[in-house]
């Protein structure tokens, strides 16, 4: 089965975006103006049913109410089977009522794990403050609840904090975890580009990690096949394709590219693969992971 294991939709007169609503800021990813708009099921499955994908996973994007956002998708997904199959939902971890909270989530049927952001890009992690829940003894009691739950984590940060993450992950090496957007390499000259992957090694000894290959185009708009080649090929590297899932992150990466243009260059790059290991990262790493 084919799945596209990380997109986002929303219909901005049924949840609050905040970051979605904002006019004229620009964010780390882009302008988003092109997307501020409805992006529903209709839309998305037709990119991605052309191409073969069967099914695909839901990524909370910073609803106002993440609670209202997941009940949202699962009102999706309830009226349109295998679009989105799975979604992964906000909570935060660090919350007196955490419990709570994750009870109410976890009563939806499509909810298999949460993503709370501790990266994006150094200018807004400065400003979010986000960066410091590797530090919080509350957000390990949460992971650790996620993991008692039966619940996954979907991590998103920047390379500058991945040895921190490392450190804490190793801390709850029962809980599976998911990288998105292969670590947001975000410097993309050599340097930038061979710290990224020292640092990426730290969280791929993990046995519990595993690897989105998605969001390369946020960084840079001006992406081609052959840029993002070494990035892919170094993810396959340190995790394998047994570890590696891709997902468009439609429609967010809509700013860089067609989903078709998407596609066809990580087809071109996974031609080093075999069929078999193609159809790892493909879909079937996603499907045991979320449960699809």
């Amino acid at each position: 089965m084919k799945i596209d294991a990380h997109h986002h939709l929303w219909d901005l007169s049924a949840v609050r975006y905040p970051w979605l609503m904002q006019r004229g800021v620009k964010r780390f990813f882009g302008d988003p103006k092109p997307i501020q708009r409805d992006y529903r099921v209709w839309e998305f499955r037709s990119d991605a049913a052309a191409h073969g994908f069967e099914a695909s996973v839901h990524i909370q994007v910073g609803a106002a109410d993440g609670e209202a956002e997941a009940r949202w998708v699962q009102g999706q997904a309830d009226a349109n089977p295998g679009w989105p199959a799975a979604q992964v939902a906000f909570c935060d971890l660090t919350a007196a009522d955490r419990s709570d909270r994750l009870d109410r989530l976890a009563a939806l049927s499509t909810v298999r794990g949460i993503r709370q952001i501790v990266g994006r890009a150094p200018v807004e992690d400065a400003a979010t403050g986000t960066a410091a829940l590797l530090q919080s003894p509350d957000f390990l009691n949460g992971l650790r609840e996620l993991a008692a739950r039966g619940l996954s984590f979907d991590l998103q940060l920047i390379p500058e904090l991945m040895d921190a993450a490392a450190t804490l992950f190793a801390q709850v090496p029962e809980l599976p975890v998911v990288l998105c957007h292969a670590g947001s390499p975000h410097d993309r000259s050599d340097r930038g580009l061979e710290f990224w992957r020292v640092e990426l090694r730290k969280l791929s000894v993990l046995p519990n990690m595993r690897c989105k290959l998605s969001g390369l185009g946020m960084f840079d708009h001006a992406w081609t096949t052959d840029s993002i080649r070494p990035i892919v090929l170094d993810c396959l590297a340190a995790f394998g394709p047994e570890r590696c899932m891709f997902g468009s992150s439609f429609p967010v990466d809509s700013l860089s590219s067609t989903y078709a243009r998407l596609y066809a260059a990580y087809e071109e790059i996974l031609e080093v693969l075999s069929a078999e290991e193609r159809a790892r990262v493909f879909g079937e790493t996603a499907q045991p992971f979320y449960r699809i």
